[in-house]
Order: C-alpha cells, then sequence, then structure tokens
C-alpha cells in the first residue's frame, strides 16, 4: 500500500469558477509556473546532496549510478512521506532508459520498483524479468519481485525468489525472506522466532533492516495474540527515528484496533499530507469524537472525489474503510473492497473486504477472501472472526 495525497476537491472547485470548463484540466501557462513546492527541507544535508546529484545528473543524463543514485534517493523519500512527486522525480531520473533495451539491470529493477509504488504489477515483473535476464543473481530484482509476488498472493513464486536469494546473499536476507512468506501461509509463530533471532544475531544492520524487521514482528505478534509484546516491537521500531509511512500507519491500526485512539491520534496528528496516515487519523479521531473529525473526514471527501474526477483508482484500499467507517456506505465500501482485491491481496485487503461484507450481509462477495484464508492457512484471529460471522449469511 503506497498513498498518493490526492488534489483537494477544493481547488478544482476553485478552477471551475475561474472560468474553466468543466473536466478540462488546467494547463500551466508555461514551463517556469510553479503548482506547488514539495516539502524539502532546503537547509538539511540530504536535501543539499540530492540537489547537488540532480545538477550533476543534468549534465550527465546517462550516467547509470548517477541516475540510480538520485532515483533511489526520491523513492526513499516517497516511502517515508508519501507524496507521488517524488516517484515522478525518480522516473524522470531515469527517462533515458525507459526505450532502452540494453539498460542495465540496476535501472530495469528501479524502473519496477516504481511501478510497484503506483501498484502497476504486471508491467513492474515484467521489467524485474528483463533485470534477472540481464543479472540472474542481481539481489534487489529477487526481493523486489519476490515481495510483488507476495502482494499478489504468489506465495510459491516468492519462494522461488528467496531460495534463490539463499544461494548468493548472507543469512539475513534469504531467511527473513523466507520467514515473512511463513509468516504469512500458516507458520505465524516459527516467523517471528525466526526473525527475532535474526534481528538478535544482526546488531549491525543499519536503521532501515531493523525497521523492517521490526515491523513484521510487530505484526506478528498482534496476530498471535500478544499486543503488549507487538507495542514493544512497534515502540522499538519508532526509537529508531526513520520516517516510515507503513511503520506509522501499521502502529496506527493497532492503536486504534487496541482502543488507545488518543495514542493513535498523538503519532499521526502531524502526517495529515498523506492520505493513508489521514484516514488513520481522522478514524482515531471519530473514536474520540473531537472537532478536528469532521474537518479530517471534510478533506479526505474532498481527495476521494478529486481522485474519482481524474480515474485515479490508487487508494481504493482507503476508500473502501472510508465509505465503511465514516460514510457509513457498506455498499460503496463492499464495491471498492472488491475491485481492491482484484489488484492486490494482502491480509489488509482481505480485512477491509471482510468487513465490508459482513456489513453488506454479502456472504458471495468475500467468497475469494475466504478462499485466500483457506488456501494459504493465514493465521489471524480477526479475519477468523469476520469469515465465521459470514458463515450464517447466505450467498
Amino acid at each position: 500500500m503506497r498513498v498518493i495525497p490526492l488534489l483537494p476537491l477544493l481547488t478544482v472547485a476553485a478552477l471551475l469558477s475561474s472560468g474553466l470548463a468543466s473536466g478540462e484540466p488546467y494547463r500551466p501557462k508555461g514551463p517556469a509556473v510553479v503548482l506547488e513546492r514539495l516539502p524539502i527541507k532546503a537547509g538539511d544535508a540530504r536535501s543539499r546532496a540530492l540537489a547537488a546529484d540532480r545538477a550533476r545528473l543534468a549534465a550527465a543524463p546517462r550516467d547509470p549510478a548517477l541516475a540510480m543514485k538520485v532515483a533511489r534517493a526520491y523513492y526513499e523519500l516517497a516511502g517515508a512521506e508519501g507524496d507521488p512527486r517524488y516517484i515522478g522525480y525518480a522516473e524522470a531520473a531515469l527517462a533515458p532508459w525507459v526505450a532502452d533495451a540494453d539498460a542495465p539491470a540496476d535501472i530495469l529493477y528501479m524502473r519496477g520498483k516504481l511501478l510497484q509504488w503506483r501498484h502497476e504489477y504486471a508491467p513492474a515483473l515484467e521489467l524485474f524479468g528483463r533485470a534477472l535476464q540481464r543479472e540472474p543473481g542481481h539481489y534487489d530484482t529477487l526481493s523486489g519481485r519476490s515481495a510483488v509476488l507476495t502482494v499478489l498472493a504468489d506465495y510459491a513464486g516468492a519462494r522461488r525468489d528467496c531460495e534463490q536469494l539463499r544461494v548468493r546473499e548472507a543469512e539475513l536476507y534469504w531467511a527473513s525472506c523466507l520467514a515473512y512468506i511463513d509468516g504469512q501461509t500458516g507458520q505465524a509463530a516459527a516467523a517471528e522466532r525466526r526473525l527475532a533471532d535474526l534481528l538478535a544475531r544482526h546488531p549491525d544492520t543499519g536503521p532501515a533492516g531493523q525497521l523492517w524487521l521490526l515491523t513484521r514482528l510487530a505484526d506478528l505478534a498482534t496476530r498471535l495474540g500478544r499486543p503488549a509484546d507487538a507495542d514493544g516491537y512497534y515502540r522499538r521500531a519508532l526509537a529508531l527515528g526513520v520516517d516510515n509511512q507503513l511503520l506509522l500507519a501499521n502502529y496506527g491500526d493497532f492503536l486504534i484496533d487496541q482502543g488507545r485512539a488518543a495514542e493513535a491520534v498523538a503519532l499521526l496528528r502531524d502526517w495529515t499530507r498523506a492520505d493513508v496516515l489521514l484516514l488513520r487519523l481522522t478514524l482515531a479521531e471519530q473514536a474520540l469524537r473531537v472537532p478536528e473529525f469532521k474537518a479530517h473526514a471534510q478533506t479526505l471527501r474532498e481527495r476521494f472525489a478529486a481522485a474519482a474526477l481524474r480515474g485515479d483508482t490508487l487508494h481504493r484500499q482507503e476508500e473502501s474503510r472510508f465509505q465503511l467507517r465514516i460514510e457509513r456506505n457498506a455498499a460503496r465500501a463492499l464495491e471498492l473492497a472488491v475491485a481492491n482485491w482484484a489488484i492486490q491481496r494482502e491480509p489488509y485487503d482481505a480485512r477491509i473486504l471482510l468487513e465490508a461484507a459482513v456489513a453488506a450481509g454479502r456472504r458471495d462477495a468475500a467468497q475469494p477472501v475466504l478462499d485466500w484464508l483457506a488456501q494459504s492457512r493465514h493465521e489471524d484471529p480477526q479475519l477468523t472472526a469476520l469469515a465465521n460471522s459470514l458463515a450464517g449469511v447466505k450467498p
């Protein structure tokens, strides 16, 4: 799940009232027109380094190492802040290789990662395949393809890529890859033990690697019925000081599920630019019945409406949850959840579809998720309870 902050509907209304025809996109008068500035801190070291690298890349646009450096930096910013414009900058850095049949494996891999961020999984897999043809042992590509196949619930394919890593990479990489898949397929307790062991035996793992392990450990502990341990994992991950939307979203969900909405608000109140985090903030505010809830709910309403005008369907999961929990529109929530499941099939995608199906009284719509639960043997008491609640519902 990667969230794109959407253009507020108020902006669209302002454009229409200024004399533009309905449905007609705004066209800047020239390339020098500034539409909005990204929230990069001009004075910090990372921003200065990135600006210098961009200048160097402008002078040597076909330098693959420099292009990768710039693209990776923007990709990491997108992961931290959820702003899709960083993905656009990353794509621009790789533009000289879009039609290049001889592009290096690194370039092909990064182009695939950018497509993955946009949930364009089929073309991402095609680029990963091309990268592996050029360099069969390319670690990043094997890892990236395994992640995409896991999102698509192709666990056998994902496991094959992890096994390829076993031949070439250190234990930390292939073992964590395999453990993550085990955690999705009926071996949650063993997966948690394995990941905890890897974390303990590799204290020199950098902050990003520790964050990945701790976030997955928190999820496993939650599903195994140990919320105190899950909370400890989340707090250790936060203490790393790495901005990461997956961590914030998962911990926000955990806090809301645990009835700790006030803590969720404190965690997320400064992250309103990112829709995935604004949604969770709004849900926490709804639980607390605080005045800010109405304004944030309206902001989300406007963003989803603006996305519809653009034909943007990237945020079906978030909009489904919004429709179910805030708008109380079970039928629309179910429609969005079904469409979302057709694109990606991760546990939270399953949860929102089951919740919507229960609310709408539509066991038939949830059948693909029920089949996935049976086939994958995924362990999650919440999903099991939701599935059981559908047992008495007529098709």
